[in-house]
């Protein structure tokens, strides 16, 4: 509600390398490597929607190290593990928009969005309002993510 108010924090810098230095719990970072962390995205486009991003300041893919890049992959199937056993999403949208004439909306720090889906989850908000619907409220997907990365990236199936 404070974002639809207009009364969001004013971050000086890059959003993503201002988050890596917060607390977990307030940035929403759910996982972190030594390469990359996950965050819920604060204004998803679904319940759930994640974003993968690299500890290295970079706009775009082909400036990462091969490491960087290997990592964010292995992350993204940590995350989709994650979002199936939370969410059983039917999809998912997995992407990145680099570049602001791609979409992104930090556009000097890559990163990977994942985007869980269902059939039908699109409704006339959107369309007729310029208003995305979204059922839960992003603490809440926090803290039901936040326990099964620590429980799913543990299991054998995970190394």
């Amino acid at each position: 509600m404070p974002y639809l108010r207009g009364e969001g924090p004013e971050i000086e810098g890059c959003l993503f390398c201002v988050s890596a230095e917060m607390d977990d719990a307030e940035a929403h970072i759910v996982r972190r490597s030594d390469l990359a962390y996950i965050i819920l995205n604060r204004y998803p486009y679904n319940s759930g929607h994640l974003m993968i991003v690299p500890n290295a300041h970079k706009a775009s893919p082909e400036e990462l190290e091969p490491q960087a890049l290997a990592e964010m992959t292995r992350l993204m199937q940590l995350s989709m593990r994650v979002l199936r056993e939370a969410y059983d999403p039917e999809g998912f949208n997995v992407g990145m928009n680099v570049g602001a004439a791609a979409g992104a909306g930090v556009a000097d720090h890559v990163h990977l969005h994942i985007v869980p889906r269902w059939s039908g989850d699109t409704n006339y908000m959107p369309v007729l309002a310029e208003t995305r619907v979204i059922p839960e409220w992003i603490d809440r997907t926090y803290e039901r993510l936040r326990p099964l990365f620590d429980q799913i990236d543990a299991s054998p199936q995970a190394e």
